[in-house]
C-alpha cells in the first residue's frame, strides 16, 4: 500500500470537497474532509470495483448513508475514474447537474443508493447485504464463484441516532449478514452540538449487543484503515463488521476543524489558507495531481484484469448451467411473465372473505410464476396473510428463504426492502397494518423518488377494523399515501381486483406500489368477468355497471365501499353508472379519452364513497357532487356497526343520489 499516495488523494480529495461547496455556496464540508482518508484507502485499496462497469454484479457495494456529505462520493467517483467528470464535480448543487445536494440513485454513475434522510443507507445496505446472500446460495456452483461481494456503508452520528438504523442494525446481526461492513465515522459531532449533548452511548458495547463484531481505529491512520477493512472482509464468522473511525470532522480547515460548524459550509470561508496548508496550489482550483491521476488509472486497469477474469467465470458458468443463467437474466431484466394474470387461479363465484385473504391466494401464485418474488412482514404473518406456503424463511442459514421475518421493525423494512430492489436482481415486499404505513413512510417516499419497484402489502383498511378503535383505524392514510408522487396506491373491491392489483404491482417496474386490502369480507361482482376486472385495475379506473338508459348519474368507489354504490345503482335506476376506482395514480396516466370515456365531463351528478378522508376525492365529483366519506377519526365496536354509524352503507349512497 502507497500511503504516501493515499495521503495525497486524499488531501486532493478534500480540497474538490472545499472548492465544490465554496463555488456554490452550500453543502456539508465536515464529512468529505473528516473521512477523506477513509475514501482513499477504500477507492484506492481496498474495494472490488470497475468505473467502466458500474453495475458490475460482482461488484463491492458502497452506499453513503451520511448522504450530506455526498461531495465525498463525488470526488472520489471522480478520482476513481468512473464517469464523473471534473466539470460535474465544478456543479456541485447546480441545476440538472449529475452532483446533486444528496446523492441520488440513477442520477450519478456508481451511487448506490439515494441518501441524505439518515439512517435510511444503513437499511438500504442492509438490504443489499441480504440480496447479495441470496443471490450467491441461488447461483453460486461448487465449480463457479460468481457472488462474494461486500457491502459497505458509511454513516455518522446522525445516523446512528435515528431509529430506522437500529432497527437494520438489529435485523442483521440476528440474521448474519457477514457480508456487511459499516464505517461509523465517530467525530463526536451532530449539526447543532458536540454529540455528547444528546448521545453517551458506548458504541462498541452496543453493536457487540447486536451480535456485530465491533473495532474502534483512528479514522486517518491509513495502515489501521486498511487492515480493519482487511479483516472485516476475511472474516466469514456469521456476524456483520463495524469499523468505528474516530475522526476529526472538517480536518483541514483548523478554524472549524472538531466543532459543529465544520459540519456544514461553516469552513468554506477560510479555504484559501486550508489548501494551502493542505499543499494543494493556489491558482488551480478543483486540483488533482498528476500522481494521483496516475495512481488511479493503474487502479483501473488493475480493476480491468479483476472484471476480465469474473467475466471468464460468469461466461463458463453460464455455459455449464444454462437455467440459473436464464433465471439470472430474468432477475437482472425484471421479467414478468406476460401472462401473469392468467397464472392466478379465478374465485369462485361464491366466494365472499376478506380481500387480505384472497391476497394470500393471488401472491401464493405470483411466487410460483415469478422465483424472484420476496416478501416479509413486520410480525404480522399471521395477519397480513402474506407468507409464502413454500418459500422457506431467510435466515444465516438458509439465505434462500423467500420469507423474511422482519420483526416489529416498519421503517427498517422499508429501507431493507428498498436496498434489495437498488441491488436489482430480487422483488421485494413487506407487509404491516395500513395505520402503520406512517412508520415506513421515509422508506416508502425514498422509493418513490428512485423508481424503485417495492411492493408493500397493507392490510385492516379502514375503519372495518373494529373493536381496535380509533388508534388502529386508518382514516387518512389512503389519502396520505395517494398524494405521494410515483406511488401507486391501489384498493381493491374484490378478490378478482386484488387479483389485478398484484398484477398491477408486478408489471411496475418503475416506482412502488401500495395495495391497501381489507379485514372484513367483500362478495364478488359476479355481473363482470374475471378479465375485465383484473384488466380494469391496471388502467386505475374503469366502468363496473354501465348504465342502460341515458346517463342521469355516476357512482363511484374503492375498496368494500364498492359494494354498495353497486347495489345502489340497482335501485336507482337505468340512467346510473357505477365506476370503481381502484387506483387514481393508474387512472391519471390513462389517455384523455379513455378517462372521458369512464368519467365523461356531461354528467355532473356524481358520487363517491369510500371509508376515509373526502379531500382527493373533489376532483372526481366535482362541485355539484358529494363526496361521501369519513372526515374524523373512527371508534371502538364491531366493524359492521362502525361502518353503519358513520354511513359507509347502501343507504347513504341513496340518501345522497335522492
Amino acid at each position: 500500500m502507497n500511503t504516501t499516495l493515499l495521503a495525497q488523494a486524499a488531501n486532493e480529495a478534500r480540497g474538490l470537497a472545499m472548492d465544490a461547496v465554496h463555488a456554490c455556496n452550500s453543502g456539508h464540508l465536515g464529512l468529505p474532509l473528516g473521512c477523506a482518508d477513509i475514501g482513499a484507502v477504500l477507492f484506492g485499496e481496498s474495494l472490488r470495483y470497475y468505473p467502466d462497469a458500474p453495475k458490475w454484479l460482482n461488484r463491492d457495494r458502497f452506499v453513503l448513508s451520511a448522504g450530506h456529505g455526498s461531495m465525498f462520493i463525488y470526488s472520489w467517483l471522480h478520482m476513481a475514474g468512473y464517469a464523473v467528470s471534473r466539470e460535474d464535480v465544478k456543479n456541485f448543487r447546480v441545476l440538472h447537474s449529475i452532483t446533486p445536494g444528496h446523492p441520488e440513485f440513477h442520477e450519478t454513475p456508481g451511487v448506490e443508493a439515494t441518501t441524505g434522510p439518515l439512517g435510511q443507507g444503513v437499511g438500504n445496505a442492509v438490504g443489499y447485504a441480504l440480496s447479495a446472500k441470496r443471490a450467491a446460495a441461488k447461483f453460486n456452483t461448487p465449480e463457479h464463484t460468481i457472488f462474494d461481494q461486500h457491502v459497505f456503508a458509511i454513516l455518522g452520528d446522525g445516523c446512528l441516532q435515528e431509529g430506522v438504523a437500529k432497527e437494520a442494525i438489529a435485523f442483521a446481526g440476528h440474521v448474519g449478514l457477514d457480508n456487511l461492513v459499516l464505517i461509523y465515522d465517530s467525530n463526536d459531532v451532530t449539526l447543532d452540538a458536540m454529540a455528547v449533548l444528546t448521545q453517551g452511548e458506548d458504541a462498541e458495547q452496543y453493536f457487540t449487543s447486536q451480535r456485530w463484531d465491533a473495532v474502534t481505529i483512528d479514522g486517518h491512520d491509513l495502515h489501521a484503515i486498511a487492515a480493519a477493512v482487511a479483516k472485516a472482509k476475511a472474516d466469514k464468522n456469521g456476524r456483520p463488521k463495524v469499523i468505528i473511525a474516530k475522526t476529526l470532522i472538517c480536518k483541514g480547515i483548523p478554524e472549524v476543524a472538531g466543532t459543529a460548524k465544520g459540519h456544514g459550509e461553516g469552513g468554506a470561508k477560510f479555504i484559501d489558507a486550508a489548501r494551502a496548508g493542505l499543499g494543494l496550489p493556489a491558482d488551480e482550483h478543483f486540483y488533482i495531481s498528476q500522481q494521483t491521476l496516475d495512481f488511479f488509472a493503474e487502479k483501473k486497469a488493475a480493476s480491468k484484469l479483476v472484471f476480465e477474469a469474473w467475466q471468464d467465470v460468469y461466461d463458463a458458468w453460464s455455459t455449464a448451467n444454462p437455467d440459473l443463467a436464464a433465471e439470472l437474466s430474468d432477475c437482472i431484466g425484471q421479467s414478468v411473465p406476460l401472462d401473469l394474470s392468467a397464472r392466478i387461479p379465478a374465485f369462485p363465484a361464491e366466494y365472499k372473505d376478506a380481500t387480505r385473504s384472497a391476497g394470500a391466494t393471488v401472491i401464493n401464485a405470483v411466487a410460483k410464476a415469478m422465483p424472484q418474488f420476496l416478501t416479509g412482514s413486520a410480525d404480522l404473518f399471521g395477519s397480513t396473510k402474506n407468507y409464502l406456503k413454500d418459500g422457506g424463511d431467510f435466515s444465516a442459514t438458509n439465505p434462500l428463504g423467500r420469507n423474511i421475518w422482519f420483526g416489529i421493525r416498519e421503517h427498517a423494512m422499508g429501507a431493507i426492502c428498498n436496498g434489495i430492489a437498488y441491488d436489482g436482481l430480487f422483488r421485494a415486499s413487506g407487509a404491516t397494518f395500513l395505520v402503520f404505513a406512517d412508520y415506513l413512510r421515509g422508506s416508502i417516499r425514498l422509493a418513490a423518488l428512485s423508481n424503485l419497484p417495492v411492493t408493500y402489502i397493507f392490510t385492516h383498511d379502514s375503519v372495518g377494523v373494529g373493536e381496535d378503535g380509533p388508534t388502529h383505524q386508518p382514516v387518512e392514510t389512503v389519502s396520505g399515501l395517494r398524494v405521494i408522487p410515483n406511488l401507486d396506491v391501489i384498493r381493491p373491491g374484490d378478490a378478482e381486483e386484488t387479483a389485478g392489483a398484484f398484477v398491477a404491482a408486478m408489471s411496475r417496474t418503475d416506482g412502488p406500489t401500495a395495495l391497501i386490502l381489507t379485514r372484513q369480507a367483500i362478495p364478488l361482482m359476479n355481473d363482470l368477468s374475471v378479465e375485465f376486472r383484473r384488466d380494469g385495475v391496471l388502467r386505475g379506473g374503469y366502468i363496473a355497471k354501465k348504465e342502460t338508459a341515458e346517463l342521469t348519474m355516476i357512482l363511484m368507489g374503492t375498496g368494500s365501499e364498492l359494494q354498495h354504490v353497486m347495489a345502489a345503482a340497482a335501485e336507482l335506476g337505468a340512467g346510473v353508472r357505477v365506476v370503481s376506482m381502484p387506483c387514481f395514480e393508474r387512472f391519471e396516466r390513462q389517455s384523455a379519452e379513455y378517462r372521458e370515456s369512464v368519467l365523461p365531463k356531461s354528467c355532473t351528478k356524481r358520487i363517491s364513497i369510500e371509508a376515509g378522508v373526502t379531500g382527493l376525492w373533489w376532483k372526481y365529483v366535482g362541485t355539484e357532487g358529494k363526496a361521501l366519506g369519513i372526515d374524523r377519526f373512527g371508534m371502538s365496536a364491531p366493524g359492521d356497526t362502525v361502518m353503519k354509524e358513520l354511513g359507509m352503507t347502501k343507504d347513504h349512497v341513496l340518501a345522497a343520489a335522492k
